[in-house]
């Protein structure tokens, strides 16, 4: 056989085998093209959630200050060296308990022979009133002598007092404070002996901002907390608002009564207040199943295993729930995660129907 012919039959058979090779790959494409176009889209695996009938509560935080609810600096009423602290640092007293004593000789020395004259002028009255019964001593010497009774009897008072004054009482029932003198110390009315706190009730003074003016009310409830006391919230209710808005501040005062019947919490300690101005029922979901895009935000309901896009309106947004005031109806379903890879009506899988079920929360009332 000739060369060209040997060429010939060379090329026919190239040709007839790549022609082959074509076809058969382009057959396998077109078929597996057909098959992904009848098996559709792969299902997105989501993770779900309810949405819950909650309450939401709307509120005011501040800060501010907590005082006793009666707070007095301790003095003496006169001047004098000091002779007993009957108290200690810290210890509970009652009304009318002896504090601090003073040096009061010389006041008792002065109340006796005011007592002497005293009973002086007495005996001296009664015998001039039987005296007088006999027509022996005249009228005018009788209402001398009453007069006289009548001096030596505010003596005894004036007296007395001076005596009382010696000794420094609690003028009502509280918490004394460090004492500041010691024993022989000579004090006068200005010196600070103590102080002396009513802590079975404290008030927090805080600041509003003046936008919540007409919200406040009175006996509204507050939350309290401080770093001293990290986990615990003290409960009370707001007592007084200041009738004034300040100039510079734009704010008013507020203050607000807890009961401390333990005397945990003492005068001027920083609290972080929360003012609780509204609650009311509302629709709770996660916050990561909302989308935000623009100024619309929507969620995907599951419904046939199959995600549907649906827009909401938004309310207040507290601790990793947001309130749905409009678009979705408790109970309904959401996905909470893997809402980026969805489009609406796109087909969902749950990989692990008990860890994404929805599921009840025992504390609906949230805030």
């Amino acid at each position: 056989m000739r060369l060209s012919t040997q060429l010939a039959v060379g090329g026919v058979l190239l040709l007839t085998l790549g022609g082959s090779a074509f076809l058969y790959h382009r057959f396998q494409v077109d078929g597996e093209a057909e098959a992904a176009v009848r098996s559709g889209p792969e299902a997105v695996p989501v993770e779900i959630a309810a949405a819950e009938a909650g309450t939401v509560r709307e509120r005011v935080e501040a800060v501010g200050t907590t005082l006793a609810r009666q707070a007095v600096d301790i003095v003496a009423l006169t001047s004098g060296r000091v002779a007993e602290i009957a108290f200690r640092p810290g210890q509970p007293v009652e009304a009318g308990d002896v504090l601090v004593r003073l040096d009061d000789r010389m006041e008792q020395a002065a109340a006796a022979e005011a007592r002497a004259a005293l009973r002086e002028a007495e005996l001296a009255l009664d015998r001039a009133r039987k005296l007088r019964t006999h027509n022996t001593v005249a009228q005018a010497t009788v209402d001398e002598l009453e007069a006289a009774f009548a001096g030596a009897q505010a003596r005894v008072d004036a007296a007395e007092k001076l005596l009382a004054d010696r000794t420094v009482i609690a003028p009502f029932a509280g918490v004394v404070g460090i004492r500041g003198v010691d024993v022989g110390a000579r004090v006068d009315d200005e010196t600070v002996l103590t102080t002396l706190d009513d802590l079975r009730e404290v008030e927090i003074e805080f600041s509003v901002p003046e936008v919540f003016f007409a919200r406040v009310r009175p006996d509204q409830t507050v939350q309290a907390t401080s770093a001293a006391f990290s986990g615990r919230a003290f409960t009370g209710r707001i007592a007084t608002i200041d009738s004034r808005i300040g100039a510079v501040s734009r704010a008013f005062r507020v203050r607000a009564t807890v009961p401390n019947p333990d005397l945990d919490l003492p005068a001027g300690m920083f609290m972080h207040v929360s003012v609780i101005l509204e609650e009311r029922p509302a629709v709770l979901i996660p916050e990561q199943a909302v989308i935000a895009e623009g100024a619309t935000t929507y969620v995907f309901t599951v419904q046939d295993a199959r995600a549907l896009r649906r827009e909401v309106r938004l309310g207040q947004r507290e601790a990793g729930t947001v309130e749905v005031l409009d678009g979705l109806e408790a109970g309904e379903v959401v996905v909470q995660a893997g809402v980026q890879r969805l489009r609406d009506g796109a087909e969902v899988r749950i990989p692990d129907e008990g860890q994404g079920a929805p599921r009840s929360d025992p504390q609906s009332d949230r805030g």
